[in-house]
């Protein structure tokens, strides 16, 4: 129940997010329209048409204001406002004041629709925890709930189900599915006396362990535990015009007071209020933003969080995971070494073989012959397969064994000295291997291996071209992780990662002052992409868990354009700091001017109007900028 309640307020919170951003954009089209009738048609009215944006805009910015100071003596740049606002009324400049209040509402809106609200995607998360648990007691099978299972228990688990606790295999065997802690992209074979994790799946086998860790002390619930530790961590950087606010209205204060009283001219005091006023300054970044976060979505990103490229321009490295990130996370024959069979035969035989085995790794086997002959296989008869083993089965008129070292030591086959001298040298690069025997001797095997995107390599170039150093992290083994940072020139590698290593890794970059950003595709990511300064998801072959934790989400899983996403938050920075310092200098040049009277209220309004107009143009280049390579 509790969980509809929150779906159901969500869903309202939601509704209600948007109703506000539609009322506002109506609310500013009103006052902008207004503002037009107030310069061309003002005397046919009875009152100025200005106030109507003094009104709808100036309201809301001056109760903000004052509500702000108020409860927590904060002082932001909306104060500034109020005064202006203020000031201008006092003397019967009612356009200023609703042209100031027009800007600055603009400005908000803008930062607003450039904010995301964050979600962390734990539902999801949660979601995967076991619900029920198999415990076996005196001979007896009974269903409990996952969390009443206690360390010591004995429990079966079959083909198909969530392992439902930390533990230790004691009967069976088994392929076990760990993507969800490792990031795996094949199924990791158990036996008596192997560890298995809450949350994986198993594959094929039934077996049966005893419980270690159950509960709150389970892999998957400190998964759960780290995503709301990293993200509960990860600050927002606040809005330049409101962290400069403070001495902005003491100036502008100051410059007034002091004017008023020097020339006795109280116009001159409140032209330096609607001068300062800085509307410029809160266009700045918002519109800055806006346009590259429009340039990202051209080049496949999808930004979820407003001030991502703000902290994406800081990073200094770049942490990937492998599998499926710079891999295709499917594995690939790489090789077919025979033993006295002809190569073709042995591929034919062992895909024929495993045409029936759900395990990833025959459905490779079989694709991949397919795809590099085209043959139809030879139909396969008396099928079996041995989970953690492998298949064996008639095919061809001849009987073919298709499996690990561990299933040909058991069916009496001899693997000769030669041959296992062949297959170690491919694992040792991290490819798997599949021993084949034909008719109970040994013919050979074949080499599988994740294969690297065919743009990782431009990529880790590209990132080293802009000061970005890439590392490695991966829950794979030492040797796959080797072989493809070295294909890929990456030089920093953290092998056999779970996804506490993970963030421990990224909080240790952190610490050692170096921002980081993650680039991630599967649930055990969720947690290091949260704490990173910024998460970057495959948003099609990535997990929802994965793509709700990132800030930013890759729609189209190409990770080629990601040295251009880097340098474009690099640029927009530089946008942002050029439209800041021309907006400073603006306010302050309008600002001597108004106390040496050239410019009235009026003037000094449509001054930093024309301000802010150039401060959005220049953001608006942004939106067709591309990285020269």
């Amino acid at each position: 129940m509790k969980k509809t309640i929150d779906r159901w307020a969500e869903k309202l919170e939601s509704l209600l997010e948007k109703g506000g951003t539609r009322k506002d954009i109506a609310l500013l089209a009103v006052s902008g329209i207004a503002l037009l009738v107030s310069i061309f048609g003002a005397d046919a009215l009875p009152f100025d048409p200005a106030w109507i944006a003094v009104i709808l805009c100036g309201v809301p910015i001056i109760l903000e204001a004052v509500i702000g100071l108020v409860t927590a003596f904060d002082i932001k740049a909306d104060v500034l406002v109020s005064l202006a606002l203020a000031a201008s009324l006092f003397i019967g400049e009612d356009f200023a004041a609703g042209e100031v209040a027009f800007i600055m509402q603009l400005g908000a809106l803008l930062e607003d629709l450039t904010v995301a609200r964050a979600r962390a995607g734990i539902e999801k998360l949660v979601d995967l925890s076991p619900r029920t648990a198999r415990v076996i007691n005196g001979g007896e099978e009974k269903m409990i709930p996952a969390e009443q299972v206690s360390p010591g228990d004995m429990i079966r688990v079959l083909p198909g189900e969530t392992i439902p606790a930390d533990g230790v295999v004691t009967a069976g065997r088994t392929s076990v599915d760990q993507a969800v802690m490792t990031g795996e992209s094949l199924p990791v074979d158990k036996a008596e006396g192997d560890e298995v994790s809450s949350g994986t799946v198993n594959q094929f086998g039934a077996f049966e362990m005893r419980a270690e860790r159950t509960g709150e002390d389970s892999s998957i619930q400190r998964m759960i535990r780290l995503v709301r530790s990293a993200d509960a961590g990860k600050a927002k950087i606040v809005g330049i015009a409101d962290r400069w606010a403070t001495w902005i209205v003491v100036t502008a204060l100051a410059a007034a007071i002091i004017t008023g009283i020097a020339t006795g001219e109280i116009i001159r005091a409140v032209t330096i209020l609607v001068v300062f006023c800085p509307c410029a300054l809160v266009l700045a970044t918002p519109t800055a933003i806006m346009a590259a976060i429009g340039n990202a979505a051209k080049h496949g990103f999808l930004v979820r969080e407003g001030d991502a490229l703000e902290r994406l321009a800081k990073v200094k490295k770049a942490a990937f995971d492998k599998t499926g990130t710079l891999t295709y996370g499917v594995p690939e024959v790489t090789a077919v070494e025979s033993g006295g069979t002809g190569e073709k035969e042995l591929y034919m035989l062992t895909a024929a073989a495993e045409q029936l085995s759900e395990h990833p790794l025959g459905k490779a086997v079989v694709s991949c012959f397919k795809r590099d002959h085209g043959e139809k296989l030879p139909e396969a008869h008396d099928f079996d397969m041995i989970p953690g083993r492998g298949v064996e089965a008639l095919a061809g008129g001849k009987k073919v064994t298709a499996g690990n070292a561990a299933l040909m030591e058991e069916r009496g086959i001899e693997l000769t000295p030669e041959l296992r001298q062949r297959a170690e040298a491919h694992i040792s690069e991290g490819c798997t291997v599949i021993y084949t025997a034909v008719n109970g001797r040994a013919a050979g095997f074949i080499a599988l291996s994740d294969t690297v995107r065919g743009d990782s390599r431009a990529v880790i170039a590209g990132l080293k071209g802009i000061g970005v150093s890439p590392v490695l992290l991966t829950g794979d083994n030492r040797n796959a992780a080797g072989k493809i940072a070295s294909e890929l020139d990456i030089d920093e590698v953290y092998a056999e990662c779970l996804p506490e290593d993970k963030l421990d890794i990224i909080e240790s970059f952190q610490g050692n002052g170096m921002p980081v950003c993650m680039v991630g595709d599967g649930i055990n990511d969720a947690p290091a992409l949260k704490k990173a300064e910024v998460g970057i998801a495959m948003g099609g072959v990535g997990s929802d868990i994965a793509v709700e934790a990132a800030d930013i989400a890759l729609a189209n899983d190409e990770v080629r354009e990601l040295p251009h996403l880097l340098a474009l938050s690099k640029r927009m920075m530089l946008t942002i700091k050029c439209n800041l310092t021309f907006s400073m200098v603006l306010n302050f040049a309008a600002v001597i001017l108004a106390i040496t009277g050239i410019l009235d209220p009026v003037v000094g309004a449509l001054v930093h109007n024309a301000g802010s107009v150039i401060v959005i143009i220049n953001s608006a280049f942004l939106l067709k900028w591309k990285k020269k390579h």
